[in-house]
């Protein structure tokens, strides 16, 4: 029944059950198998578990079915017991709960989303659908998908969910510097969360109660859907040889008012909380009024993988950068026939950098397939800049393939009045959860008065509004037209924008260099025609951000009409040193910005995650006569060296380490032709392995990687890896250092054992340690206290560099 929980939500607090793991581990249950396997196996535990947390006060249960997805079952051949197991869960967890509410769980598969990951997005959503319908036919009231990392993910996750009619809970795992390990922040992810309906939004795992309510906050800020938070009993910490979570339960409840205050509308637990902890939290979380309700948001609200923009409800108006678009641009319309995206990258590069707050992305050339143009123009921008999109065309099947392939929640640019647009692209909008761009006009064209473009307006609103989505998903674009040829057409617009404004409370976005069209000094026109429309109430401005003259005319209105707090964006803007152009038409090169010798060249494309273009860079220094050993020194590693540091300093985050490691392999591809044979300098052998028991491998796969393009020889054993096969493989390949890794408390002893049998045998292999409940405390206590902590996976390899160095 559906509805039970919505109606709940809406009456009152909810509370959640605890942790499933740290209660199998309390019972007995030792590491290894599968864990989702026991509703098969051994039901009576699971009732055990699920009623003890009906016991503390929960009034929904989760169903012990976190891995129970076709790719996590595959790890245990039991990918064809799928419903099976779904479905006993769910029955499982309604037997215990009686006429409380059953939750499906849904985890992450542990793989990556492309174009980070390997996996396709249709297939992510198939894998969901899968499980969400086997989770629905087992009788659960709602589904809750959790701890998940990857914000495209979660998208197909949440699209595969809503197949099922269910409500939807969802959450990501935050680490503490409020980021997912793909630099997600709470905000990108709740704008994208908020778009798709879901039912409540919030934290779990990775953070104590502290941490967690940070999280929740920063999504309050821009969205009014109700949230959850799921803490961690604390960080674990070692105690003796037990690695435990530290929060005690009246600690826990002590912060819960706080989140009530935040306006958390649902509680519960996660690694370490047990029904001690449920029931000290739930009697202060329903002993508290609920936080008033909050105004509903009047701001549109787009988000990209690691950043995020919002506008409109009397913030300040921004800047949708309009370059990414072949018109009248030959190199462009050319590198896109041929498949490759350089111009692209550099566009998108050029126009963060100018000041722009989203980006425009628009394949239309006559004659090609737009639908993957679509795909590798959208992958690249996701790549080389923080921004979010707008999706720019005509035709639904390019907007589709646009939609799957951003990572946060875009505009669609554009739907009009006419029947044919509105049928086609609302529901499409709707699906994906994206935002649109309405141009004022219908089926007989544009209006010539305010007023008609206002009617227009107000059908194109109230279809969508029927359709489901709200006033803030539409921005309205009362068009610029040519004033040469209608001199009133100027006015007419400023008077649209100000009743589209005052009438319908929607933002208003205008594409304003049409207005000057066949007439001298354009830009003149274009500039004032801007600083007027802002004036008017302009939200959003599609122009040249490598204009000056429009970018000036921008953060000087928006100085006079106090939207820039203390002139802080002025002053910025001519305190640095931003390349800014005149009206000209600059066209990117493809080779890499300000690249001068070869070994540059090299670099940048390594920095820039330039994988079209690396191959052919790395040919020309074979070419010039370059040994293959200086290519890598001068060139490739210069250029993740520097992919370091931006990632130490925030400006870069895990996709874009990815990329250029990716891009580094491909160069490496090509010079190992080159050794015939020989093995080419090497820094060092390294064994990798998840400990036994442990089936957590993003990380470990992310840090080989990242090894091999740094020169050194990876042997991969994988997961759930026993400890004689780690020592006995590290003696017969004589490796420098073994590299371990455990995600959980119940199986991180598994690295202690590992270091001391490695001892006891006599091997001098280093040990480096690292995954999400290691602590550098705890490498120095385990083993024989000589164990390096890893921490993120860039600062693994400079350990491990380190680490070979010093042994030398």
């Amino acid at each position: 029944m559906p509805g039970r929980f919505l109606a709940a939500l809406k009456k009152g607090p909810i509370l959640f059950d605890g942790a499933m793991g740290t209660m199998l581990q309390r019972l007995g249950l030792k590491p290894g198998g599968c864990p989702d396997e026991l509703a098969l196996t051994n039901p009576g535990l699971l009732n055990k578990i699920h009623s003890s947390y009906i016991d503390a006060g929960a009034d929904v249960v989760t169903t012990n079915t976190f891995g129970a997805n076709r790719i996590k079952l595959a790890e245990y051949s039991l990918e064809t017991k799928l419903s099976s197991i779904n479905v006993a869960a769910a029955r499982c967890a309604r037997a215990a709960a009686g006429k409380s509410l059953v939750a499906g769980g849904i985890g992450p598969t542990g793989k990556f989303v492309e174009p980070v990951g390997d996996l396709p997005f249709d297939a992510a959503v198939e894998i969901f659908t899968e499980q969400a319908a086997a989770l629905k036919k087992g009788g659960v009231d709602l589904i809750i998908i959790e701890t998940m990392m990857d914000i495209k993910e979660m998208k197909a996750a949440i699209i595969g969910a809503r197949t099922t009619g269910l409500p939807i809970v969802a959450t990501m795992t935050f680490d503490e510097t409020l980021r997912t390990v793909l630099g997600t922040p709470p905000e990108s992810f709740a704008i994208m969360a908020a778009g798709l309906d879901v039912a409540a939004i919030g934290a779990n795992c990775s953070l104590g109660i502290e941490g967690i309510l940070k999280a929740v906050t920063a999504m309050a800020s821009v969205t009014d859907v109700p949230l959850i938070a799921q803490p961690n009993a604390g960080i674990p910490v070692l105690r003796g040889k037990e690695t435990v979570f530290p929060s005690s339960p009246d600690e826990m409840a002590s912060v819960v008012p706080r989140l009530v205050e935040t306006g958390v509308r649902v509680l519960g637990g996660c690694c370490g909380t047990t029904p001690e902890h449920i029931i000290k939290m739930g009697r202060v979380f329903k002993s508290r009024r609920p936080a008033k309700k909050k105004t509903p948001v009047s701001f549109t609200a787009l988000s990209s993988r690691t950043s995020f923009t919002l506008f409109g409800g009397g913030l300040p108006p921004i800047v949708i950068g309009e370059r990414i678009n072949p018109t009248g641009k030959k190199a462009m319309a050319d590198e896109l026939k041929e498949a490759k995206t350089s111009v692209v990258r550099n566009f998108a590069r050029q126009q963060e950098t100018s000041g722009a707050h989203a980006l425009d992305v628009n394949v239309g050339v006559p004659g090609l397939d737009e639908v993957s143009a679509m795909q590798r123009a959208v992958f690249a921008v996701n790549e080389n800049s923080k921004l979010p999109i707008v999706i720019d065309s005509s035709s639904p099947e390019a907007v589709i393939a646009g939609l799957k392939s951003v990572d946060g929640r875009p505009l669609i640019n554009s739907i009009s009045g006419e029947e044919k647009k509105l049928s086609a692209i609302l529901p499409i909008a709707k699906d994906y959860g994206a935002a649109v761009l309405a141009l004022t006009l219908n089926d007989k064209g544009i209006p010539d008065s305010a007023q008609g473009r206002l009617k227009a307006a107000e059908r194109i609103l109230k279809r969508a509004m029927k359709a489901g989505m709200s006033r803030v998903d539409v921005v309205f674009d009362c068009l610029a037209m040519t004033v040469s040829a209608a001199p009133a057409s100027a006015i007419e617009t400023l008077k649209a924008i100000r009743l589209i404004k005052e009438r319908l409370g929607c933002g208003a976005v205008l594409g304003v260099s049409n207005i000057s069209f066949g007439l001298p000094e354009r830009e003149v026109i274009n500039a004032n025609f801007l600083s007027m429309a802002l004036a008017a109430g302009l939200d959003a401005a599609i122009i040249n951000p490598n204009n000056k003259a429009m970018m000036d005319a921008y953060h000087s209105s928006i100085v006079l009409l106090n939207k820039d707090l203390r002139a802080e964006r002025y002053i910025k803007r001519h305190q640095a040193t931003i390349p800014i152009t005149s009206t000209r038409e600059v066209v990117a090169p493809v080779a890499p910005i300000g690249a001068k010798s070869i070994a540059e060249k090299i670099s940048a494309a390594v920095i820039e995650g330039d994988e079209e273009n690396i191959v052919s860079l790395v040919e020309a220094a074979l070419k010039e006569g370059w040994q293959p050993i200086k290519i890598s020194n001068d060139g490739l590693i210069p250029g993740l060296t520097e992919v370091g540091k931006l990632f130490a300093c925030n400006k870069y985050y895990l996709p874009q380490v990815m990329l250029s490691a990716d891009t580094m392999k491909k160069a490496f591809s090509r010079l190992k032709k080159e050794l015939t044979g020989a093995k080419g300098p090497r820094q060092g052998k390294v064994l990798l392995a998840t400990v036994e028991g442990d089936i957590h491998d993003i990380g470990k796969n992310i840090v080989a990687t990242l090894l091999e393009n740094h020169g050194f020889e990876v042997i991969d054993l994988g997961k759930n890896v026993p400890s004689d096969k780690i020592v006995s493989e590290a003696a017969k390949n004589k490796v420098d250092i073994v590299g371990l890794s455990a995600l959980m408390t119940t199986t991180v002893m598994e690295m202690d054992k590992v270091i001391k049998l490695l001892n006891e045998r006599g091997i001098k292999a280093m040990t480096i340690v690292g995954g999400a409940v290691v602590t550098e405390e705890f490498s120095k206590k385990i083993g024989i206290g000589k164990t390096v902590y890893g921490g993120d996976a860039l600062s693994a390899i400079e350990k491990i560099k380190n680490m070979i160095k010093a042994s030398k």
